[in-house]
């Protein structure tokens, strides 16, 4: 961790989304609670790496904190900025310093324009440097994440997945931000690709002092480039600690499930391990079940946990997790 000083504090928030009302009378519309009552803290200079199954709300949580959907409740703080209170021209003017990287690097490109415009798109929006400038700092952006200068005059489709992806990378990087959500920034990617886009985002960490949430299914890739590592499960964070700490001793249930799934290189070792097998579905946030939402695929459940949600409480070693058991 590179500076305890606080740059993303994120309170009780909240998103809901109401789906349309049902066809039958009288019934009130279902409400999607995709994120719901989630609170913590990222460091300046910090990567927090956010995990868990498909559909539990860390891209929209990702998405709410940037404002790029609006909240239901709560409060997110940029230092000792309140992003929630700020007017539309207000919250332009913080857009610059927070700034995302999307998942599909070939949805996420304009195909319309070269790749010196679509990096050059935000150095215009926000009135930055005069027009020689932008040039140089487009030059400057694609030497930084590893395309050759003469990349600018052309156009998305004539490069690779990767590629791409360093493009969006430039992108983000235009406006000098402090914070940016990596959202699933390389689940589309080769394996060997992979890894040349998580060396470059460390690399850039390093020598700008940015700041990442790192949104990811991949725990393998999550331990990498992360410094803590917050797990997510139906809308909530039930578990939160420092990438060495969970790794070596998952303490919930739903944690030690992921954990003892992530391939070993050791055949031996492998063979010799328990694997957790997690029962059934997940439910389904419209209508999660009452209490603990992971009581009915635990191992572990007993009566409280089916009518009690547990509190996201501090134990000694620093972590925060939720459960019963605990």
């Amino acid at each position: 961790m590179a500076n305890s000083e606080t740059l993303i504090g994120v309170k009780n928030l909240k998103k809901y989304f109401q789906m349309k009302k049902s066809f039958v009378p009288c019934q009130s519309p279902l409400v999607v609670k995709a994120v719901d009552d989630v609170s913590f803290e990222i460091n300046k200079g910090e990567v927090l790496g956010l995990v868990g199954e498909s559909g539990c709300g860390k891209s929209t949580l990702g998405l709410s904190i940037l404002r790029l959907h609006e909240s239901s409740g709560g409060q997110v703080f940029f230092g000792d900025i309140n992003l929630f209170d700020l007017s539309r021209p207000e919250l332009r003017q913080q857009r610059k310093n927070l700034q995302i990287i999307f998942q599909d690097p070939y949805s996420s490109l304009n195909p319309k324009l070269t790749v010196g415009q679509i990096i050059a798109e935000p150095l215009i929006n926000f009135h930055l440097y005069n027009r020689a400038e932008r040039f140089d700092r487009v030059d400057e952006l694609l030497e930084m994440v590893g395309l050759t200068v003469d990349s600018k005059s052309r156009y998305p489709h004539e490069f690779s997945g990767g590629q791409r992806q360093r493009i969006g990378i430039a992108r983000a990087l235009a406006t000098n931000p402090d914070f940016i959500v990596c959202d699933e920034s390389v689940s589309a990617l080769d394996v060997s690709i992979q890894a040349q886009i998580l060396n470059l985002l460390v690399k850039l960490r390093k020598t700008l002092g940015l700041t990442y949430l790192f949104i990811s299914h991949d725990l393998l890739v999550v331990h990498y480039i992360s410094d803590r590592i917050a797990v997510m499960y139906l809308g909530k964070i039930v578990e939160l600690a420092d990438k060495k700490t969970l790794f070596s001793n998952p303490l919930h249930p739903y944690t030690q499930a992921l954990l003892s799934c992530v391939p070993v290189p050791d055949p031996d070792m492998e063979n010799r391990r328990e694997k957790i097998m997690l029962s059934g579905d997940v439910p389904s946030p419209i209508n999660p079940p009452a209490g603990c939402h992971f009581h009915p695929r635990c191992r572990l459940m007993i009566e409280r946990c089916t009518k009690e949600y547990p509190e996201l409480r501090r134990k000694s070693d620093g972590r925060l997790v939720a459960c019963h058991l605990v």
